[in-house]
């Protein structure tokens, strides 16, 4: 991973050693969040003082907040602007609070990243942005995007690549030039449309590749066949085919929708259309739709018309299982999801029941953070010191 030696000076500069800048400097990059675990990982110690030392540094300095995951380990979120401005990063959104959800996933990010240190992952917007556009000329406008809406008298924001996936370029075969790598990262509450929907989001930007990889990282190898399935399904398959292929399918959705046939909507169909409409477009097309739905040219004939269009295409699925995650805790018994409490408190770590070996000063507040699926239990106050314990 690539650590620019000057920002790492700036954070050990606020009392940190070098080996807790450099994760810090992972942490603010990447995730936002992260355990002990993830620290002890990363520095190569074992857990006990070190930890606990810098621990009470995050939250004596307020550069962290520190919650309760299930009574499995305390997850710590990084969000001070004194720690992500002096490495230009003091408009990340890492820095905001975020959902369960989302937690979750840059848990499983991080243990990933951990175990992958030897890529140098793309890190910013301007980064991934560059590369695409300028090192691989593609279209700014086919790249996956979201508009944030400004306040009032303001302008919308775009902003690309949200998702924060890792995006790196690796080999995908032993001996193979390194391609561009996506990385999607299932923390197993996802449902499979948010795979869907992630993969129509890069729709357009995977079609101006002529290679690259899907790298799907999971916490269990159970989702892993039906990934590759839908996969294969929309994006291997479409974008390896003959393109006479794309365009006939898109001429009859497009006939079916306008006569009215879809009795139950078909929401790949639909997809389908929306997109289709954006790349077959202009006279060429209409021109060839109309003598094609009135009869006047055969599949025969419009086929030939599109075969030399068809780029030579090398797509790559790949999966890849988290071996040392941070989620095997106790769960509420009915879909994995574990509980989350926040210690708001302005000095001490919570007290944990077990898990990853340390305690520490007070235990202060705790309040449940939303988990839809998890009963909620009664918020508790706590205020007699606790001992420490290694």
């Amino acid at each position: 991973m690539k650590m620019p030696q000057d920002q790492i000076d700036r954070i050990a500069a606020l009392g940190y050693t070098e080996p807790e800048a450099r994760f810090l400097y992972v942490v603010a990059t990447h995730s936002g969040y992260f355990t002990m675990r993830h620290f002890n990982t990363f520095t190569g110690v074992s857990r006990g003082k070190r930890s606990m030392t810098f621990a009470q540094k995050l939250l004596k300095h307020a550069h962290a907040t520190v919650r309760d995951y299930m009574g499995a380990g305390s997850v710590f979120h990084l969000f001070s602007r004194l720690v992500y401005g002096p490495i230009d990063k003091d408009n990340v959104r890492n820095r905001r609070r975020h959902s369960f959800d989302y937690i979750r996933t840059r848990l499983v990010q991080m243990d990933f990243l951990l175990e992958n240190q030897a890529h140098d992952f793309l890190e910013t917007e301007n980064d991934k942005v560059n590369l695409f556009c300028e090192s691989l000329a593609v279209p700014k406008d086919v790249l996956p995007a979201k508009v944030y809406e400004g306040g009032p008298g303001s302008h919308p924001t775009i902003r690309y690549f949200v998702d924060k996936f890792p995006l790196f370029l690796a080999a995908p075969l032993s001996g193979a030039s390194p391609v561009v790598t996506f990385g999607y990262v299932d923390s197993g509450t996802r449902s499979p449309c948010s795979f869907v929907a992630h993969l129509g989001a890069y729709q357009g930007l995977f079609r101006h590749l002529k290679t690259f990889r899907l790298l799907y990282i999971a916490l269990r190898a159970t989702e892993f066949r039906r990934a590759e399935d839908r996969f294969r399904a929309s994006v291997k398959q479409p974008l390896e085919s003959d393109v006479s292929s794309e365009v006939l399918r898109y001429f009859e959705v497009r006939r079916k929708w306008e006569n009215h046939e879809y009795v139950v909507p078909v929401a790949t169909d639909f997809e389908f259309l929306n997109d289709a409409r954006l790349r077959f477009h202009g006279e060429r097309f209409e021109g060839l739709y109309q003598a094609w739905v009135t009869g006047r040219i055969a599949e025969t004939e419009l086929r030939p018309e599109f075969s030399h269009l068809a780029p030579p295409r090398t797509i790559f699925f790949d999966t890849y299982l988290v071996r040392n995650h941070s989620l095997l805790a106790r769960s509420c018994g009915r879909d994995g999801h574990g509980r989350v409490f926040e210690a708001p408190g302005r000095r001490g770590i919570q007290k944990r029941s077990s898990g990853e070996g340390w305690v520490g000063f007070y235990a202060f507040y705790e309040k449940p953070l939303s988990c839809t699926c998890c009963t909620q239990i009664r918020a508790r106050s706590h205020s007699r010191k606790r001992s420490v314990k290694h």
